[in-house]
């Protein structure tokens, strides 16, 4: 697990399959940053990784400081698969 920021919008939300690089990911959550004072595009504040990892997510069973942290270019994002309906 771990927190991706991603400078701009590719356009995916919680629960998105996402690709960075030749990794795959599963979103758990998105925080929305920059709309009001921020830069001039939007940077979404992800928690991601792989499906095994979810129940960990939500148990909350992880120190989200401690979390590594990566930071891409929404063309960097590939979306596999967007939010189930």
């Amino acid at each position: 697990m771990k927190k991706l920021i991603v400078h701009g919008d590719p356009g995916f939300r919680r629960d998105a399959t996402i690709a960075v690089g030749d990794e795959e990911y599963v979103v758990f959550g998105v925080a929305r940053q920059g709309e009001w004072h921020g830069p001039d595009r939007p940077q979404l504040w992800c928690t991601v990784g792989s499906e095994d990892e979810r129940e960990t997510y939500e148990r909350r069973d992880y120190v989200p400081m401690f979390l590594d942290t990566e930071a891409v270019e929404a063309e960097a994002v590939d979306v596999v698969e967007k939010t189930p309906t």
